[in-house]
């Protein structure tokens, strides 16, 4: 695009943003002639795909701001009145900045379109976004997220009335709608769609009913309660939504809680954090440091929207270890089967789901209590989507997670809760110190069970246009220069999800994948090791998984020396392939 295209463009949507900021913030842009930025903020519009919105705040076609928020509200508008006349949406937003404007934007623009909206007050988690579009009956949810990004990001996720993240059908059907809007329909006033009873604000009703549901998920309720106080626990919401609720929570149980002053407040400039993201030590940094200095048997960290959780616990010396997601869910899970099993409550027909690139080491626990393990593609969504289709299987959902810090108990909700989460890891840590172990012992006695397994995950960013087209390249050769072998160890099995079929090396053997469209492809090597390529759905990256286990029995030292080597050969092979 020459610079006078992008002139043009940017003209253009100076006739269309209304709001003063964001005008401004480009024509500075504009006045200083850099068309290398200009070139990035128009070389393509900021899509609505599965995921709903995600990218810079800035103005632009190709950024976040009230314009594009319009613009794919007016085509959810579209898709909802297409369904049903009318309908009602209810809208949450996180800490970041101009959620709360998004929000209001997002709300005005349904009621033009004659639908009604209910706002929460203030910035809420986005699992009780999805518990308040079940509880309300709600047509769909919005959530203003862009989760743990950097904060020069902000986004835009679509709920349906189950509660998910929207799936096929709405998922395709909202996407189209969206690309056939111009311009969004003028919006209403917010006097004027209060006045018409087309606006309301939700204040701590949805609260307290949420709080209810996750109180009712204990497992050992009396346990916490006669000894909470002997829990020492340290949390971060890392500036975000999670602290009325996880504080709530926990401190209503009578587990004592100390929360990271300088985080504890709701700041979309992260000032303390690089990204706000409980997966990293870097943002952990401040809790554990606070673990050390009150003696903490558990560290708890929520990101900015509250649906990821990280822990951090002491080991023999004293000194904190974080847990990776792997690992979290594979402690929750067992715990989960251990006490239904204990107090004879399994459900019939029990059913663990997680998604392809979490350690099969969840299915083994999941297994050794008779109890099935689904794999589901990645994105929570997908989890979401299993326990609606248990309803009608005559299935019971147990629990389910991803790799990427995210877990569910709860069918009341649809997304992953890093409020509950973070709950129930306090109540097994609690379970754990009562029968003289601590999660540290209780994870290497699942590894005594099943066998060692680790995980590691390389991600490559590359940003802007020519960032896209790398990456597209790098997943069109690994499909059709697959490979031989990663890691000294011949690849043998190879999954494309992207064509639904998994082909083994050695026969050429074909199956189907009976798992939705998806731009991943999966090499299973000849010693059990999975590598996994996926392009991010929100992010200019593609993500590389690799699950590595050593055999059952095996000295867990001399089991991790050799995962530990395998997964560093494995590292050097992709980043040679990124390279070239």
């Amino acid at each position: 695009m020459d610079n006078n295209e992008l002139e043009m463009k940017a003209a253009e949507y100076l006739g269309l943003e209304q709001n003063e900021y964001f005008r401004n913030e480009l024509q500075q842009v504009l006045d200083e002639k850099d068309y290398h930025d200009l070139n990035d903020r128009f070389y393509t519009g900021l899509s609505f795909g599965t995921g709903g919105l995600r990218g810079v705040i800035g103005g632009g076609y190709n950024r976040m701001n009230p314009f594009t928020v319009r613009k794919a509200t007016q085509g959810l508008a579209d898709y909802i009145n297409g369904q049903l006349s009318g309908g009602s949406v209810v809208i949450a937003y996180d800490s970041r900045n101009f959620s709360d404007l998004f929000a209001k934007e997002a709300a005005l623009n349904l009621c033009a379109n004659g639908i009604k909206a209910a706002v929460f007050s203030s910035l809420r988690p986005t699992p009780e976004l999805s518990y308040a579009v079940r509880e309300l009956g709600a047509t769909a949810g919005i959530v203003v997220t862009a989760s743990h990004n950097p904060p020069e990001y902000n986004g835009y996720k679509v709920y349906w009335s189950d509660g998910g993240q929207i799936t096929p059908p709405h998922d395709t059907g909202i996407i189209g709608m969206v690309k056939k809007v111009k311009e969004p329909k003028a919006s209403m006033s917010e006097a004027e769609a209060i006045d018409k009873g087309m606006l309301r604000y939700i204040d701590s009703e949805i609260d307290d009913k949420y709080v209810d549901m996750v109180k009712s998920y204990f497992f050992n309720p009396e346990l916490v309660k006669e000894k909470g106080r002997e829990l020492n626990v340290v949390y971060t919401p890392l500036h975000g939504t999670g602290t009325m609720l996880v504080e709530r929570i926990l401190g209503e149980c009578g587990i004592e809680v100390h929360t990271v002053p300088e985080q504890r407040e709701p700041d979309g400039d992260f000032p303390t954090v690089d990204f706000p993201n409980p997966e990293e030590a870097s943002a952990m940094k401040l809790a554990v440091e606070l673990g050390e200095k009150t003696g903490a048997d558990l560290v708890l960290g929520t990101d900015p929207d509250a649906d990821r959780l990280g822990i951090a616990v002491p080991d023999e010396s004293g000194k904190f270890r974080l847990v990776t997601g792997n690992q979290l869910g594979c402690l929750l899970g067992d715990y989960i089967f251990t006490v239904l099993n204990e107090q004879n409550r399994m459900p019939v027909n029990p059913r663990l789901v997680k998604t392809i690139v979490t350690t099969d080491l969840q299915r083994h626990i999941a297994e050794s209590y008779n109890a099935q393990s689904y794999d589901v593609l990645t994105g929570f969504k997908y989890i979401g989507e299993k326990i609606k289709e248990f309803e009608s299987t005559g299935e019971s959902y147990v629990f389910g997670g991803e790799e990427s810090y995210g877990y569910l108990l709860e069918t009341e909700v649809r997304d992953k809760d890093a409020v509950s989460a973070a709950v129930i890891t306090a109540e097994m840590a609690l379970y754990d110190h009562n029968r003289g172990m601590s999660l540290l012992d209780h994870l290497n006695d699942i590894y005594k069970r099943f066998g060692y397994y680790k995980e590691i995950l390389i991600s490559k960013t590359f940003k802007g246009q020519a960032g896209v087209e790398k990456i597209k390249s790098l997943m069109n050769r690994l499909r059709e220069e697959s490979p031989a072998e990663l890691g000294m160890s011949r690849v043998a099995v190879i999954k494309d999800y992207e064509r639904s079929i998994e082909t083994e090396t050695e026969t050429g053997a074909e199956k189907k994948i009976d798992l939705p469209v998806s731009n991943v492809l999966q090499f299973v090597l000849e010693d059990g090791t999975i590598v996994t390529a996926r392009p991010s759905g929100t992010e200019p990256k593609i993500k590389f998984y690799a699950s590595c286990c050593a055999e059952k029995g095996a000295d867990l030292k001399v089991a991790q020396t050799e995962v530990e080597k395998k997964l560093e050969n494995i590292s050097g092979d992709i980043e040679k392939l990124c390279a070239e």
